[in-house]
């Protein structure tokens, strides 16, 4: 009696066929790892969404005196309100997308109160550089006395300055109102104020600031 033979589904098959099939097999498990496993690359790069390590890179910067506080306030100031306003031609009015403006800047400066803030007044390229200078002090004075009408301490923005004319964005000697503005920015700690005084100040920038008046 002749015995069963066992069946297996290769045994109908080219080995050569089955090889192949194997060699594909594994080459397709390999693509798909290899954003993943690529030795090029530095481990956990498929995760960077754009950002990744900056938190640390900060950190160390911080430690090692290369970045400082005010810096990184700065910066933070400048991505959660709109830190430049315009004008219009040989004005010094604020219209009201710029009083808008102000008035973000004013509720972020109130929520941090141990920090000093500079306004600098630019203008465009037409005109004189003496009457620009002026203009561009004029500016800064409009910003600031505004700033200070919604319940922030002169004492708290340095004396205003003027660029006048000296750094365009747009470099053009035409009228440009992208260069017609002033800048707020942050320009150091309030130095007698008693969370200073304690060295504290990573509490004071990375304290939570919610938008609004």
């Amino acid at each position: 009696m002749a015995l069963a033979t066992r069946f297996h589904p290769t045994h109908s098959l080219p080995r050569r066929l089955c090889a192949g099939g194997l060699a594909l097999g594994l080459a397709l498990t390999l693509a798909g790892c290899a954003d993943i496993y690529d030795d090029t690359r530095e481990l956990g790069a498929h995760l960077d969404e754009g950002g990744f390590g900056n938190p640390t890179m900060n950190n160390i910067m911080l430690q090692n005196g290369d970045l400082s506080y005010a810096e990184v306030l700065h910066a933070r100031f400048a991505e959660s309100v709109p830190s430049t306003i315009t004008f219009a031609f040989n004005s010094a009015v604020l219209d009201e997308t710029a009083r808008a403006a102000l008035r973000q800047q004013a509720a972020f400066i109130r929520h941090f109160p141990e920090v000093h803030f500079t306004v600098y007044g630019h203008t465009d390229l037409v005109g004189s550089r003496a009457y620009n200078h002026q203009l561009g002090l004029r500016r800064a004075h409009a910003a600031v006395d505004y700033i200070v009408s919604h319940g922030v301490d002169r004492s708290r923005l340095r004396a205003a300055l003027s660029k006048g004319e000296t750094q365009p964005v747009v470099p053009t000697e035409m009228e440009e109102r992208a260069n017609r503005r002033t800048v707020t920015e942050v320009s150091g700690f309030v130095q007698t104020h008693p969370l200073i005084l304690d060295g504290e100040y990573a509490r004071v920038v990375y304290r939570a600031y919610v938008g609004g008046e």
